[in-house]
């Protein structure tokens, strides 16, 4: 992945079977994610030095799908590890307590969080980048019909 000078995720190609990385592959999703937010945050401030209210709150609205992105990624891994540990034969050690599932069960949310903000399966990036698509496409739709009833 890649973050251009407008804030757009560009997927880089990889060679199938040449048995090697690129090195934005080998940084983590989450220091790619902290640059789109940085580069959000001086768009956010550069459109304030000018003036344009509007283009700050689309750097503000950017960096809120990009954090719940983010969240949507930490639920779905949670629900993963859920269903992974049912499947899991429950040790009589030292008894399975309703505390002990209550701890498990905060424990395992507390790692999927930590899992996606370290990248977890590029889940998040993924949901980001047809957001956007989405949003581009929706919002050229109504530029366009807008142009047209005039």
């Amino acid at each position: 992945m890649r973050i251009n000078s407008g804030n757009m995720i560009q997927a880089n190609t990889v060679v199938p079977n040449s048995g090697g990385t690129t090195p934005d592959q080998e940084a983590g999703f989450a220091d790619r994610l902290e640059k789109a937010v940085q580069a959000s945050q001086v768009s956010a401030s550069q459109a304030k030095a000018k003036g344009n209210a509007a283009s700050a709150a689309t750097a503000a609205e950017d960096a809120k799908l990009k954090a719940t992105c983010q969240e949507m990624e930490a639920v779905f891994l949670n629900l993963m590890l859920k269903q992974m540990r049912e499947t899991v034969p429950k040790g009589t050690l030292l008894g399975n307590t309703q505390a002990e599932q209550t701890f498990r069960s905060m424990l395992d949310t507390e790692l999927t969080k930590n899992m996606a903000k370290a990248g977890g399966m590029g889940l998040a990036d993924m949901i980001y980048r047809q957001m956007t698509k989405t949003a581009a496409a929706v919002t050229t739709v109504a530029t366009d019909k807008g142009q047209a009833s005039k």
